[in-house]
């Protein structure tokens, strides 16, 4: 259903803390001109937890109204109540968003059973295909290749965004979920191994400031052209160690700054990156070829 290089969005605020949403709706309609396969709003790259709820509705609409109909948009919609959850992913739903994109329950640490129960009730209350996005590294807890196996049967439950860097787990799920399990990496520096195990694509946090390269990547694969594969593979890989030199979304908002495309502040606890994460970032660009 989704493939390629879609775009987990940052979300661009003004110097006192607004949304910037004339920034933003720009950003979008630029990822989709330069060759972004989708958009993911409001999801961890987007600060979604800092946002209220009526901001993370206008910023799903905001997404929308640029985006429908040149590329799928998938809608953060998680939390760790289920409550909220289901009603953050009906608001994707009613607003028009082809899919949502539910995280892992963070800080309840729910086992198996629960993550099952919580997805299966947001997909019960819904009618919008639902992506699980499974990141140990941030929510603790990890879905099993088991328990995504049994939630793959439900009619709307499409894929999954995985953030494990397991690299057997690609080819694990597809063998317990099926090919048609659509498989999308959370992790930029894995791309060409993750589809090489069964992946279809990557939500990417590099592609916000290099979404050219990126598609390219995605569409040299889908091609068959290994060597330009691993030639752009080889130029983003230091480009994807920058962008996480300090805890995203820090430093690919800084990166957005140098390239004019936004502003770089964030919302506490989020504060800016350090001189040396700066310089850093700035190589990283230069050195690819992003920045001149």
């Amino acid at each position: 259903m989704f493939k390629g290089s879609i775009t987990a969005l940052i979300t661009p605020f003004t110097q006192d803390g607004a949304i910037d949403e004339k920034a933003f709706q720009s950003f979008v309609d630029w990822q989709l001109k330069q060759g972004t396969t989708g958009v993911v709003p409001v999801g961890t790259t987007g600060e979604s937890p800092t946002l209220s709820h009526a901001e993370h509705h206008r910023v799903v609409e905001l997404a929308l109204e640029v985006a429908k109909g040149r590329g799928p948009v998938i809608a953060g919609t998680g939390s760790n109540s289920t409550a909220e959850a289901i009603s953050l992913t009906r608001h994707a739903q009613n607003a028009g968003a082809d899919a949502a994109l539910v995280v892992t329950p963070y800080y309840n640490k729910p086992g198996q059973r629960g993550l099952y129960a919580h997805y299966k009730a947001i997909h019960d209350a819904t009618d919008i295909p639902i992506v699980i996005y499974n990141i140990p590294g941030r929510s603790v807890v990890d879905m099993s290749v088991d328990t995504m196996a049994q939630l793959s049967k439900l009619p709307r439950i499409v894929g999954v965004k995985d953030a494990t860097s397991d690299l057997e787990r690609p080819a694990l799920t597809r063998l317990a979920a099926g090919a048609d399990f659509c498989q999308l990496s959370g992790e930029d520096g894995t791309i060409v191994p993750f589809l090489a195990q069964g992946g279809h694509g990557c939500i990417s946090v590099t592609s916000n400031i290099a979404p050219k390269l990126c598609a390219e990547l995605h569409t040299a694969w889908a091609a068959g052209n290994i060597a330009k594969v691993q030639e752009l593979n080889y130029r983003l890989l230091p480009v994807h160690k920058a962008m996480f030199c300090e805890t995203s979304p820090g430093p690919v908002k800084y990166a957005a700054e140098l390239l004019g495309l936004c502003g770089s502040h964030m919302r506490l606890p989020m504060v800016e990156i350090t001189e040396e994460s700066k310089q850093r970032v700035e190589s990283a660009l230069r050195t690819a070829g992003i920045l001149s």
